[in-house]
């Protein structure tokens, strides 16, 4: 990303992540695809209804993985292969120990989280098997997602996008086996999807083990390393705070829903959730790309390719979203008819969500993007702010007042594009702000540099 042109090089990297990224949703689709189709309508909204609770707690320890990207695409860029070793291995055992401490908490909590959000007494049973059994394989998901944000740092997005095909092609047969096989139901799928997770894990750590530049894994080096985890955590906890925000928001939507007491409505929910999953993971691919091609190119010390790389990023998620988004909504009865081929009126629930947020997502693929570039300079704490107050606060005041006044879903779900154009601007501004500070620092310590003798 230092050197040549940036567009080819950018889309280049960002095609296997975006690939990556809609497999990894393949795994929920496959589970509420096969439930919806082979099991029943009340098994697909138990899954439905862990979507944003499992969110909440995975996203809360996968977003410290941009800590990872930033940190080693830096170390990658100046050539520090001592520093990015340190990395490498603080960042997997950071997976293994978050990995394992979601894992024993599920084991305790799944129940109470669930009756907290109101789910439906007719699938709470079934919602809590499937999310013990899931986040029973959280170690799988992190050291995946940790050793992937390691290989694409250092360049490498393809081999990712490899392993996940693998364990997604093995996730759909075992989802079929277990369900129509088996007779299981969302306890089955749930087991699918970890067994995959493993999967994939085991094969970016074989990767890692094998791997010939400076992101050489060694187990016997596995230990860690001060400066470099406390570097990883500073640049990912904010982010991990922004994801457990955003989390709790959607999980007051999720609630909203449930409150409605109406099982197809939450099914509904579930599918268009699951439909726009797809949307998001192909702009987040851009989310990635601006992390890493900002961060390499500050660890090389070349500014001036920090603004064509916001303007690529930002052209291509508006063109994703657009696609993406739009098609969701053209197409909003047959995809949402996949999931639900026996419920009618379930999909006409799915089909008023998506009328609201289709054409509207790519906003939030902006604001995603402004907040990598951001991340890739060093500056995590501030764009935190702006995207918690944002989009969180104020879809939070915006549930307690609009939603609590009017209570419809229309007036529910406008709530995400009224709070993502709002911060988008935010962190336009905002990105703005540091790159100008950034720049003026680098450049007053050059001049500095330059006024003391040899």
């Amino acid at each position: 990303m230092t050197e040549g042109k940036l567009l080819p090089k950018i889309l280049t990297f960002a095609l296997p992540v975006l690939l990556s990224n809609v497999l990894q949703c393949l795994y929920n689709a496959a589970d509420i695809i096969v439930v919806g189709r082979f099991a029943s309508d009340l098994a697909l909204a138990a899954v439905g209804a862990t979507t944003s609770v499992i969110n909440l707690v995975i996203n809360l320890f996968i977003a410290i993985s941009a800590g990872v990207s930033v940190t080693v695409a830096t170390a990658v860029g100046a050539r520090n292969h001592e520093r990015a070793q340190k990395l490498v291995h603080s960042a997997i055992l950071l997976a293994i120990v978050f990995g394992s401490a979601v894992t024993v908490g599920s084991i305790f909590l799944t129940r109470p989280l669930l009756e907290m959000m109101d789910t439906p007494t007719d699938i709470i049973d079934m919602s809590a098997d499937y999310m013990r059994i899931f986040l029973g394989g959280a170690v799988f998901n992190l050291v995946y997602n940790f050793g992937a944000a390691i290989l694409r740092a250092s360049g490498d997005s393809r081999r990712p996008l490899y392993y996940l095909t693998i364990a997604g092609i093995t996730n759909v047969f075992l989802n079929f086996f277990f369900v129509i096989v088996c007779d299981m139901t969302a306890a089955g799928v749930a087991l699918a999807t970890t067994i995959a997770q493993a999967i994939s894990a085991i094969l970016v750590v074989i990767r890692l083990l094998r791997h010939e530049g400076d992101c050489r894994l060694s187990f016997k080096k596995l230990r860690f390393f001060g400066s470099e985890t406390k570097d990883i955590l500073r640049m990912g906890l904010p982010g991990s705070v922004q994801s457990l925000v955003f989390s709790l928001s959607n999980t007051m939507i999720q609630a909203s829903v449930n409150s409605f007491h109406n099982s197809q409505l939450v099914a509904g929910n579930s599918a268009a959730l699951n439909v726009e999953s797809f949307v998001y993971n192909g702009m987040n691919a851009m989310y990635t790309t601006a992390v890493t091609a900002v961060g390499q190119n500050v660890g090389a010390g070349k500014y001036d390719r920090i603004g064509k790389v916001m303007r690529y990023c930002v052209a291509t998620v508006i063109c994703i979203g657009l696609v993406l988004g739009g098609a969701s909504y053209l197409f909003a009865e047959p995809l949402l008819g996949v999931y639900l081929p026996k419920s009618p009126d379930a999909v006409q629930y799915g089909v008023i969500r998506l009328s609201i947020i289709g054409f509207t997502y790519f906003v939030c693929g902006i604001m995603d993007t402004l907040v990598g570039c951001q991340r890739g300079m060093g500056t995590t704490l501030v764009p935190m702010i702006a995207s918690v107050s944002g989009v969180c606060g104020i879809r939070i005041v915006w549930i307690m007042t609009v939603f609590a006044y009017f209570r419809t879903l229309e007036s529910l779900y406008l709530s995400y594009p009224a709070t993502w154009i709002f911060t988008a601007i935010l962190q336009f501004v905002l990105y703005t702000v540091v790159k100008r500070r950034m720049v003026r620092r680098a450049t007053s310590y050059s001049t500095e540099k330059e006024r003391i003798p040899a």
